[in-house]
């Protein structure tokens, strides 16, 4: 395999995984007492996300091309590249609206009833579907030239351990804020849902100008 390929993987890897990093540090910022567990499992949840995506945006370009041929391959890819960005886009947008809406409500609460978020298996595993669903363009662009019915399974294992480390950063880096922020769980989930609703227009925007996606 040549090198430079794996280079490339490598730091596609990075750019995929800072979506995985933004929702990992806001996961580190709003929900109470994590622990070492439920961190290690919010990395784990992001990066075989991140992984599955590409994977199966690449076998269905590589389906479509097999039955149609390969100009109906492309335009497969294409369309599947636009629906998943607006999706990724609405799945954000919600959540990082309804946390900001959420919070902005507690802070005008007495302290003493104000709630903090509690860890849920539910919402990790949309957060990583919410984070990783644009990622299927990119194994639209791995099909294109990076990536073979063989090598795939390398580049997006590469994806995987990339996004874990990042996230894992992520979701500690979160946990260190929160306590500059000395606990205040209201503050921390309007900075969340800030950076979710950003994180949304991001998704969009890399996808239509020039020189902003990876």
């Amino acid at each position: 395999m040549e090198w430079h390929i794996l280079i490339q993987i490598f730091l596609l890897g990075i750019g995929l995984s800072m979506d995985a990093f933004s929702v990992a540090l806001t996961d580190g910022l709003t929900i109470a007492n994590i622990n070492k567990k439920q961190s290690v499992f919010i990395a784990l949840v992001f990066g075989i996300m991140q992984a599955l995506m590409p994977l199966i945006g690449f076998w269905l370009v590589e389906l479509v091309e097999r039955i149609a041929g390969e100009v109906a391959g492309g335009s497969a890819g294409a369309i599947a590249s636009t629906i998943v960005v607006w999706a990724a886009f609405a799945l954000l947008l919600f959540i990082g609206g309804k946390m900001l809406i959420e919070s902005c409500i507690e802070i005008n609460k007495p302290k003493e009833l104000q709630k903090s978020k509690t860890f849920s298996v539910k919402n990790i595993l949309l957060y990583g579907l919410a984070t990783s669903i644009d990622a299927m363009a990119a194994g639209v662009a791995c099909h294109a030239g990076l990536s073979n019915v063989y090598t795939i399974w390398l580049h997006v294992s590469i994806i995987l351990i990339i996004t874990f480390v990042i996230s894992l950063i992520g979701v500690l880096l979160g946990k260190q804020i929160l306590v500059l922020l000395k606990g205040r769980y209201e503050i921390s989930g309007i900075i969340g849902g800030i950076i979710l609703i950003l994180l949304a227009v991001w998704v969009v925007l890399s996808h239509y100008v020039p020189g902003l996606g990876f």
